[in-house]
């Protein structure tokens, strides 16, 4: 169908970084049960690379790796929000953005309610079929 991507302005929660990115929100968004996601309550939506431009920041961000180290996260040193990752190991090497919802300023509860979820096992890398429980995340 067609594609309903919206620009959508974001930010810590200080307001020290700031970005915008085209998202369609129609489109599968993500809770993944990995220590790092569940730690964060992290809720991304998929973002390619040139639907996503950093506005400020830059410099307040702190990158986190652990494990592969393949992906990395990206938190304000001031508030601890973490906006977005980047994940670099995606078939076809393209880098892509995970796009923390939770940041987004002006998405609405609707849209937000609306948005598809997918619960993927990162926990166990197991990315074909959700874990048991989905509840908690």
């Amino acid at each position: 169908g067609a594609r309903m991507r919206k620009p959508y302005p974001g930010s810590c929660h200080c307001g020290a970084v700031r970005f915008q990115a085209d998202i369609d929100l129609t489109r599968p968004t993500y809770r993944c049960n990995c220590s790092v996601c569940r730690r964060n309550r992290f809720w991304p939506a998929i973002v390619m690379p040139a639907d996503f431009r950093l506005l400020a920041g830059e410099g307040e961000l702190v990158e986190y790796r652990f494990n592969s180290l393949r992906n990395s996260h990206h938190f304000c040193r001031t508030c601890g929000v973490r906006p977005f990752g980047i994940g670099n190991n995606v078939p076809g090497g393209e880098r892509i953005y995970g796009v923390n919802l939770g940041c987004l300023e002006n998405a609405t509860p609707e849209e937000l309610d609306a948005a598809p979820i997918t619960y993927v096992d990162g926990a166990h890398d197991n990315w074909q079929q959700p874990p048991a429980l989905t509840g908690y995340l």
